[in-house]
This record gives structure tokens, C-alpha cells and sequence, in this order.
């Protein structure tokens, strides 16, 4: 289980197939370490990634619709083109308006008042 995730995990490309392969299973990767890794167009389409660590990740072009990143780490992490449609970002750590606007939808992602970012921030999840 989680261990083939996080092994898989930091090429994109493996865990792509592994989860193509495995999509009825949920990725759990709460709280998992995933700093500085080159995660770019990988697929996390809701994925639990509450409170991970993504400081440093390259999550350019990623797949985070409907992610659970809740109290995830975003310090320094690139989410240009990376795809935020319904991702809970609520309590996100270190996450600017300047990193948020490089991704895609992210006008629909769950977020905390202060990442508005002049877009009106959805009503919380239940």
C-alpha cells in the first residue's frame, strides 16, 4: 500500500501508471514527505494529501482536482498549469496569491479567506 506510493511517487511517470492501474484505490499520502520532489503532471486527482509536504515541489501541469491538500506545506512549490478544480486547500501552509494564480481553477478550490486572491472563495466543504 503506502509504500508502493512512495516509491512510485517522485517519477511522475511510474506513479501515473501505478495509479491508471490502481484507480479504485484512494492515494493516501497524509502527511507524507514529498519536499523538493519533481512532481510535475503527476496525477493526485483526489488524492489525501492533508498536511504534506510540499516544500520545494514541482507540481507544474500536476492533476489536483478535488485533492484533500488541507494544512499541506506549499513553501517555494511551483503549481504552474497545475489543475485545482475542487482541491480543499484550507489551512494550506505558505501558499501566496502569487504561487495560487499560476494554477488552473484555482477560483474553485476550497481555500481560507486570506487566498481569495480578488476571486470569491467557495462555500466549505461539509
Amino acid at each position: 500500500g503506502d509504500r508502493v506510493l512512495r516509491t512510485a511517487l517522485p517519477h511522475a511517470d511510474a506513479w501515473n501508471t501505478w495509479r491508471a492501474a490502481h484507480l479504485g484505490i484512494p492515494a493516501d499520502l497524509a502527511n507524507a514527505s514529498l519536499r523538493g520532489l519533481d512532481l510535475a503532471k503527476a496525477n493526485l486527482a483526489g488524492a489525501d494529501c492533508r498536511k504534506a509536504d510540499f516544500r520545494g515541489t514541482i507540481l507544474s501541469g500536476a492533476t489536483l482536482t478535488d485533492a484533500n491538500l488541507a494544512g499541506a506545506n506549499f513553501f517555494k512549490s511551483v503549481l504552474d498549469a497545475a489543475d485545482l478544480a475542487g482541491a480543499n486547500l484550507i489551512g494550506a501552509q505558505f501558499l501566496n496569491c502569487a504561487q495560487l494564480k499560476t494554477a488552473r481553477n484555482w477560483q474553485s478550490a476550497f481555500r481560507d479567506p486570506d487566498l481569495a486572491c480578488g476571486a470569491p472563495v467557495p462555500a466549505r466543504q461539509r
